[in-house]
């Protein structure tokens, strides 16, 4: 279980610096930035939810 935990970690890293990279040069930003951004941000959500239920069993 540990093993999956790190692989979205990672993932998670990854799509950070790429949502990131966008807000600090906003010229150079890919045209795929949009989707990107959203799924970073429901897969972070997903992640914490997920977190927060294994912490209250």
């Amino acid at each position: 279980m540990l093993h999956k935990s790190k692989i979205v970690l990672i993932i998670l890293v990854l799509l950070n610096t790429v949502v990131l990279s966008g807000q600090i040069w906003p010229e150079g930003v890919p045209p795929f930035a949009r989707v990107v951004n959203i799924v970073f941000l429901v897969l972070s959500f997903l992640f914490f939810v997920n977190l927060l239920r294994q912490k209250k069993s």
